[in-house]
């Protein structure tokens, strides 16, 4: 019997179970995953590693409050995954499928043990087998390690009596930590049994880059999307050693050719030419025979959404013999102008997987053919925002992703079988949520609307989300919330958010509007393209044409009670509706971590993006001479020069004159990439020019909010804010000046959690 919420609010989105991605077994009957769980009344998180049986759907636990990461199957039967222990330290495990349910209560840990010890915090396991025997098996992992290429272990590093650090290049800082001098690396090692032994243990651990001045995975995000493995070799992406990392993205493919699996041989690396693309790469792939490899590759050096273009690479031989794959829209009318963010062989090793943005959902395509200098396209999925693609044996494909009503599904596609009637080639599902009833949602809640773009030239029509309240009543009118995404080059979509959830919102009794102005992905390159320089402009006016059609076209819809809200280039843009027409029409704004003024994103640590962002460098400097630095003749050379003034152009801080609706401002201390003096200083205006505000600040988070608590209060505080202008009830009649509002007294002892957060970057 499904169990349904009786209201989503806040509290429901918070303490909901949060499943990770799943991790099928080769013969796809098995799935590992985790799921973790908050609970508000015992401050506490609660952690579960799990198997799902695809044939029955029954679930069990191997392991309870283990902080488990990494699993990867050797067989059908046996995995190995990745634990967390105390002292800062990683146990490798092995586990084997329990076989009942009441096996796996009666001992949850009896079926696993502990192979060997990475004596630092570690993650991102992969594991590859081996050609020396049956129950041999090599692994790579990613952890931090000294300039010595040690294991680096921040538990028990030694630490100065000065808590000072001295800088004399860039990164100082880089997302939410000042840089120190450990980096991360890849290391490997063998996991074998001997000719005895019922258990396997580990080898030696050995750093694959030692010495070379390389950093992989990449900091801050990188994983297992950053490298792969075979038993000859392991691929890897890291910044150009030559660059300066906060102002160039170049990033390079590197390969290592593995002699062995153990400390008598040394690793040979060679690095991947690929000419004419200075950009980023990402995404190294190897066939399952171990042939060949795939890549993604931008061309530009300096723009992180650039497009990412496949390579093929073939492991035998001259690495310089890198292909372009020329990709052809289904039917193969065109070329396929969709952005892949990631790519994996197929089981058979013939075609392609990408995963791609399209018109508000995130796809599986498939590209077919040899995968030589041409390959068609066709998409294996409808509808939802995939994450996360896994090969199973026999061809078909297991796929996690999310919707905007379910926080979690698993299904396996069969891209050989014969679509039903709509196209669909899903063969099994499993919903976390019941497909959002457990939540008190429903997919009929979610509907598109398209508007007019602000330049018809690139796209015509501007695409929107529009989610309703699960009571909607067409003869009654409710206020009208308009969420703006961050990026700028991002979109929202048909996907589960753990911080910027639009459900959270219909829920309150808004209609929410969820606009992809100019910029978003999903939509065709030259529309990402076209946000350069042009913050204020079409993605502004954007806006103001959705508004203007809600308002006229959208059944219960009552702009007279509207309110905007934004985080990142979403704060920005409200800011800078703040000060222009369309923020009189608004009861209310809030803006999350938004740009305030433009030359203050001169303090970011990716001093890239805003060199792009707005147009160049901002100091004219028309030629080069041999006196010059290199990071000065290289900012030239990928972004052009420019100067403050034209920074300006669209920065708020130059419409202060006309500042007038309520606004709450919300920026964190950690924020390094926007930093918090942008936050308070818009605060500071507007209470300087008696404008009704708040400000709202979390000194121990980032960019987003991660801890629960402290996301309950943000939701609280957001809440309450805008009800109060659209004349719906506060959702928290707690005290703000109160303990109760932030969470109750804190016991002695008692440490804040983080929780693994769902959603995508820019929502």
């Amino acid at each position: 019997m499904v169990q349904k919420a009786v209201k989503f609010t806040p509290e429901v989105l918070l303490s909901a179970p949060r499943r990770s991605a799943g991790t099928p077994n080769p013969a796809g009957n098995g799935v590992l995953y985790t799921v973790q769980t908050y609970d508000f009344k015992t401050h506490k998180k609660e952690n579960a590693f799990r198997l799902l049986e695809t044939k029955t759907g029954d679930s069990h636990d191997i392991l309870k409050d283990k902080d488990v990461s990494s699993f990867n199957w050797l067989d059908d039967e046996q995995f190995v995954f990745l634990c967390s222990e105390s002292g800062g330290k990683t146990d490798v495990c092995v586990g084997r499928v329990p076989r009942s349910r009441e096996a796996s209560e009666a001992a949850s840990e009896s079926h696993t043990y502990v192979a060997g010890t990475i004596d630092a915090p570690a993650s991102d396991l992969r594991v590859t087998k081996l050609p020396h025997g049956k129950d041999q098996f090599g692994i790579v992992f990613a952890a931090q390690a000294s300039p010595d290429g040690s294991l680096f272990n921040p538990e028990t590093a030694k630490k100065t009596h000065s808590t000072g650090r001295l800088y004399n290049s860039l990164f100082v800082r880089h997302w939410d930590r000042y840089e120190g001098k450990e980096k991360n690396a890849l290391f490997f090692s063998r996991l074998s049994k001997g000719h005895h032994d019922e258990k396997f243990g580990l080898g030696k651990i050995i750093n694959a880059i030692k010495g070379t001045g390389l950093e992989s995975p990449i900091a801050t995000f990188g994983g297992t999307d950053n490298f792969d493995i075979c038993h000859h070799c392991i691929i890897f992406v890291a910044k150009d050693p030559e660059l300066d990392p906060a102002l160039n993205t170049k990033v390079n493919v590197y390969l290592i050719r593995m002699v062995a699996w153990d400390e008598a041989a040394v690793p040979v690396l060679e690095r991947v030419v690929v000419r004419g693309f200075e950009g980023a790469s990402g995404s190294p792939v190897i066939s399952p025979d171990g042939s060949r490899a795939a890549f993604l590759a931008m061309k530009k050096n300096g723009y992180e959404a650039d497009r990412n273009e496949v390579f093929i690479l073939p492991l035998q031989g001259d690495l310089q013999l890198v292909q372009k794959t020329l990709v052809s829209s289904e039917g193969g009318d065109g070329v396929w102008d969709r952005n892949p963010s990631s790519i994996c062989f197929s089981a058979d090793g013939k075609s392609l997987l990408a995963v791609a943005e399209e018109v508000g959902t995130a796809k599986v395509f498939m590209l077919n053919a040899d995968l030589g200098a041409h390959a068609d396209v066709r998409p294996l999925t409808k509808s939802g925002y995939v994450n996360d693609v896994a090969c199973l044996a026999n061809g078909s494909i297991f796929i996690s992703g999310s919707t905007l009503v379910d926080n979690s599904f698993y299904a396996i596609v069969d891209p050989h079988c014969k679509p039903s009637t709509s196209g669909d080639l899903t063969t099994w599902t499993n919903s976390h949520s019941s497909h959002g009833n457990k939540l008190g949602l429903n997919p009929e809640q979610v509907s598109s609307i398209w508007t007019p773009a602000s330049n018809p030239d690139i796209n015509k029509e501007i695409h929107s989300i529009v989610v309703k309240p699960s009571n909607f009543d067409s003869s009654k009118k409710y206020p009208v919330a308009y969420l703006i995404h961050g990026g700028p080059q991002g979109s929202w979509a048909n996907s589960w958010s753990t911080r910027w959830n639009p459900a959270v919102y219909a829920e309150q009794g808004y209609i929410v509007v969820a606009p992809n102005v100019t910029g978003s992905t999903g939509y065709g390159q030259r529309f990402v393209d076209s946000i350069r320089d042009n913050w204020g402009n079409d993605p502004y006016h954007d806006i103001v044409n959705c508004f203007e059609w809600v308002g006229k076209n959208v059944t219960g819809a009552d702009n007279e009670r509207a309110v905007a809200l934004g985080a990142s280039f979403g704060g920005y843009m409200v800011n800078w509706i703040q000060g222009h027409d369309l923020g009189r029409k608004f009861k209310a704004l809030v803006c999350h971590d938004g740009v305030l003024t433009m030359p203050g994103m001169l303090s970011t640590e990716e001093l890239y993006f805003p060199f792009h962002e707005f147009g160049g460098t901002p100091w004219h400097h028309a030629s080069t001479s041999a006196s010059d630095s290199g990071n000065l003749v290289q900012g030239q050379k990928n972004f052009g020069s420019a100067t403050v003034s034209d920074w300006r152009r669209w920065d708020p801080s130059e419409h202060f004159t006309h500042w007038a609706t309520p606004q709450l401002v919300i920026h964190n201390s950690k924020d390094y990439r926007i930093c918090v003096a942008d936050g308070l200083a818009a605060f500071n205006v507007l209470q300087a020019r008696g404008i009704d505000s708040q400000f709202l600040t979390f000194p121990d988070e980032n960019h987003w909010v991660l801890k629960p608590e402290n996301s309950l209060v943000w939701h609280k505080v957001v809440l309450n804010w805008i009800n109060k202008y659209v004349g719906l009830p506060a959702l928290s009649e707690e005290d703000p000046e109160g303990e109760e509002f932030f969470g109750g007294e804190k016991a002695a002892g008692e440490e804040s959690v983080d929780m693994m957060a769902l959603g995508k970057p820019e929502t």
